[in-house]
């Protein structure tokens, strides 16, 4: 590919709330990886290497710890399907990628699947049996992460579809099977077999089986995956009657009838014979009769009785098959790692009964993505599924921010992980999620954060565009952040909050939130203020009691964090956050909503959206580091990509390269104790220099900086004293 590519202009419709006087112009910038290490970005120094050198990851005082009890925060990202089991000559670079980038943390995801987008062996008529070759590149990986100081997470079940040799009845029915994976004893039995092989299996490059490898720090046992969730959801209803029907579906007939009975067996087991009688009652059969399962709506004018009694019946049966697989992998298999069950990831509903099953294990997890594509029927040209976003700045709606949906699933005493969180491709505010989230998830004090995807294909067959969604590596404005994003996060540039809010809910209270009005979303807690999280932490108690600490209500004006470090700004639909710690600063949004101007980073920008972080590469505060990272990151898009005229939809996908509206207008670095001189340099894609530094001008008590012309999404800003 020419790098020396002109500078296009493409009529993208990247418009912000209130509309440009023109269209932004896009520059190629695709993603490059000849080199596996080195350059001046290089964060691999945060991480501390081999990946668990002192023994098993564990819990202290509710957080993830080392084996000596020092705190351990995990920076990570996924690889989903093909993109976790590259070829041999291929893992070392991509383990390198990874490690300059800060990230100290790798789920393995989506790969219970055939090969070559999985570890199962593709040729055999059932799932019963791992490819032995697909097993050998997983091995080598994760020998190479360890090597780096990446920890390792194994997912379990997460899109296993079943074949005629499995013996599942109606296998061609249940797609990925979610919520009779919970309760079916064939689809727990063949769980559990994956599991015990994957786990006994013994790394030839580490020497270890994973149950007892200390660089594996988690094991999942089931992804979105809850039966409380596909009840209130509509999906046990028994209709599905079409072949490999996708992800969220119903169950079949024959899975209905089997969930149904037991339920009248729970019924008679738990209800006393007057209250079976008036649920039958309410029901309106007769004494001999079945009760009918409630459908989502029938919800609301269901009794207390009835809606309490079948929520009941659902948690129940989570909870059970959550101990029971904590119980096999711990106590039968001897698995070492943390475990967690699935995530809380359904924000426009409680969650609050699945976490207060999953809450039990050893980490409790949560997914968010801000405006997550709807799907919708027929494809793009370019053979993309045709789908549907708001395309809002998340800056202009903090009480619904992925910061605030997240918060709501955090538990006192366990450590808090978010395994899957992104800002969507092509959403034209992207650039905003990475720094919002790191500097949010180390106020509220978490212990991981894991972005999804770096990729789903191997690195082999990596393009220089976006052909998906949710694949970060082809964007280089994400990749770029993810190395400032480690600093805040993984280094802890923004302190935890100071004050820390407890929320507790009763039996009654977790059943009952399932049928609270959506205007409560994400925390269906009444009188929750929502600013909140924002603020100061806030964890769950427990599940036992109801009852909150009080908390007064948020003054109008910007939302503070009680540090004084994060401060979110918004005016007419639009929004600006700004970061201001000793070592990290950052302004994401629009930077007309307020004043520009941090202790050491002042700016006056030509884009009407941008994100801009300043960090220090060594361990001294800003105003004495020797060398700085500068992130400046707009809109990404690929070459030839059109918007619909309501701009929520594509009506092309495009393709290479991938294309950048860069940057541009004055920084000023103030308060650098005494610098005799500054330099900038532009990185391209992969961090290395281009060109030859650039003097920074003395201006007043600062040192300016002007962005451009050269296309790019970061900067190295090396002082002399």
């Amino acid at each position: 590919m020419d790098r020396a590519i002109a500078a296009v202009s493409l009529a993208l419709a990247l418009l912000p709330v209130g509309g440009l006087a023109e269209e932004p112009v896009l520059v190629p910038f695709p993603t490059a990886w000849e080199e596996p290490v080195g350059g001046p970005a290089d964060l691999s120094f945060l991480l501390e290497a081999p990946a668990g050198r002192d023994g098993f990851v564990t819990v202290r005082d509710g957080h993830l710890a080392e084996a000596d009890g020092s705190r351990l925060r995990i920076w990570g990202i996924n690889l989903s399907a093909a993109a976790g089991l590259p070829r041999k000559e291929d893992a070392p670079r991509l383990a390198a990628i990874l490690a300059r980038h800060g990230l100290n943390g790798v789920r393995f995801h989506y790969f219970d699947r055939p090969a070559p987008g999985g570890i199962l062996d593709a040729s055999r008529d059932d799932t019963h049996a791992l490819d032995p070759e697909q097993l050998e590149r997983f091995d080598f990986l994760v020998a190479e992460l360890k090597k780096r100081g990446i920890y390792t997470n194994i997912n379990l079940n997460v899109a296993r579809r079943y074949r005629e040799g499995d013996g599942v009845r109606d296998h061609e029915l249940l797609g990925f099977a979610k919520g009779v994976t919970h309760v079916d004893e064939r689809l727990v039995e063949l769980q559990k077999e994956y599991a015990r092989q994957l786990l006994t299996h013994r790394n030839p490059y580490t020497g270890a089986e994973y149950r007892s490898e200390p660089a594996v720090a988690i094991v999942e046992m089931v992804n979105e995956n809850s039966i409380v969730e596909s009840w209130f959801s509509g999906r046990l209803l028994g209709k599905n009657q079409t072949k490999d029907p996708g992800t969220w579906t119903d169950i079949p007939a024959s899975y209905e009838r089997e969930l149904s009975a037991r339920y009248q067996a729970w019924l008679r087991e738990r209800l006393s014979d007057e209250d079976l009688a008036r649920l039958r009652k309410e029901a309106g059969v007769g004494e001999e009769e079945a009760v009918p399962r409630l459908a989502p709506e029938g919800f609301d004018e269901a009794s207390n009785l009835r809606f309490q009694s079948e929520a009941s019946f659902y948690i129940e049966l989570e909870d059970r098959f959550f101990q029971q697989m904590g119980s096999f992998l711990r106590d039968d298999l001897g698995v070492r790692a943390l475990l967690v069950g699935s995530s809380d990831h359904n924000h426009s509903r409680s969650g609050y009964p699945l976490l207060s099953s999953t809450a039990k294990l050893d980490v409790v997890d949560g997914h968010v993505y801000w405006q997550h594509p709807h799907y919708l029927e027929g494809r793009l040209p370019s053979g993309q599924s045709r789908f549907e976003i708001p395309n809002t700045p998340m800056v202009a709606d903090p009480l619904h921010s992925t910061v605030v949906q997240l918060a709501r699933s955090a538990v006192e005493g366990r450590p808090y992980t978010v395994s899957e969180v992104n800002h969507p491709f092509p959403h034209a505010y992207s650039a905003e999620g990475i720094p919002i989230l790191a500097a949010y998830g180390a106020l509220q004090d978490w212990d991981g954060i894991f972005w999804y995807t770096f990729e789903h294909a191997r690195p082999d067959e990596w393009e220089p565009r976006a052909r998906g969604h949710f694949d970060l590596r082809p964007d280089p404005v994400k990749m770029a952040q993810l190395a400032a994003g480690a600093l805040l996060f993984l280094r802890g540039d923004v302190a935890k909050a100071k004050g820390l809010h407890l929320r507790s809910y009763s039996p009654e209270e977790v059943r009952e939130s399932i049928r609270l009005p959506h205007e409560l979303w994400p925390f269906f807690t009444p009188g929750f203020d929502h600013a909140l999280p924002l603020r100061r932490r806030t964890r769950i108690r427990g599940f036992e009691s109801g009852s909150s600490d009080s908390v007064s209500p948020s003054e109008p004006g910007p939302i503070v964090s009680d540090t004084d470090q994060l401060s979110w700004h918004t005016a007419q639909e639009m929004g600006l956050v700004t970061v201001e710690t000793e070592r990290s600063e950052a302004t994401v949004g629009f930077p007309r909503v307020s004043p520009a101007s941090l202790r050491h980073l002042e700016l006056a920008l030509d884009n009407d959206f941008a994100a801009v972080t300043l960090g220090a590469l060594d361990d001294r505060p800003l105003s004495r580091s020797a060398r700085l990272l500068l992130t400046a990151g707009a809109r990404v898009a690929n070459s030839g990509m059109r918007w619909n005229d309501d701009r929520t939809g594509l009506v092309e996908w495009g393709g290479a390269p991938t294309v950048i509206e860069p940057v541009r207008g004055r920084v000023v670095l103030r308060g650098l104790a005494p610098a005799t001189h500054v330099e900038v340099t532009a990185l391209d894609s992969g961090g290395r220099r281009t060109g030859v530094p650039r003097p920074a001008r003395h201006v007043g008590n600062g040192w300016e900086i002007q962005l451009g012309p050269t296309a790019t999404v970061w900067y190295v800003v090396d002082v002399g004293r």
